[in-house]
């Protein structure tokens, strides 16, 4: 299979695209006509200063803020995205700056409270072992998080993510 490529781009639609995005806090602009897009298979990197408008633009594409203008597309389509959840059903995942783990609950006491309910610790850790090694970003199930050090509780944040639908 062959693919037409334009300036090092795929000729397919983006997977996900954000358009003339703008959101402002009172006389402070944030984003300012923000346009980006991802194509399925790549990975972005958002650099900046701090207060450039990288964590805004971010929440805006996981649903805990809505644009005060522009457009975000998925497949071409058109899209809202209310909250976390709907974000979710579309395979946008956030981990935050600041983590959100009880220090006294394990690796898979942590994750689970972020999961539907229902499913069993001995079912879920073996899910968290399997995501976990499948990424190269091995953690312990088992392990309480105040013995983790920060970049392994960072990794339980990216795993709780990865898990969540």
């Amino acid at each position: 299979m062959s693919q037409t490529l334009n300036e090092g781009r795929s000729s397919t639609k983006p997977l996900f695209e954000a358009v003339g995005v703008t959101k402002s806090f009172g006389n402070f602009i944030a984003n300012d006509d923000v346009s980006f897009q991802i194509h399925a298979g790549e990975i972005h990197a958002l650099l900046g200063e701090n207060g450039a408008g990288k964590s805004t633009f971010v929440k805006i594409a996981y649903g805990l803020l809505q644009p005060d203008a522009g457009q975000l597309f998925w497949n071409g389509e058109p899209i809202s995205i209310p909250g976390p959840q709907q974000a979710r059903q579309r395979g946008i995942g956030m981990v935050f700056q600041h983590f959100s783990l009880f220090d006294a609950l394990t690796v898979a006491e942590n994750i689970q409270l972020a999961m539907p309910p229902g499913e069993t610790i001995a079912s879920l850790s073996n899910r968290i072992a399997s995501i976990s090694k499948e990424y190269g970003i091995e953690v312990d199930p088992a392990a309480r998080i105040h013995n983790l050090s920060v970049g392994q509780q960072q990794r339980v944040e990216i795993v709780r993510c990865l898990l969540q639908d």
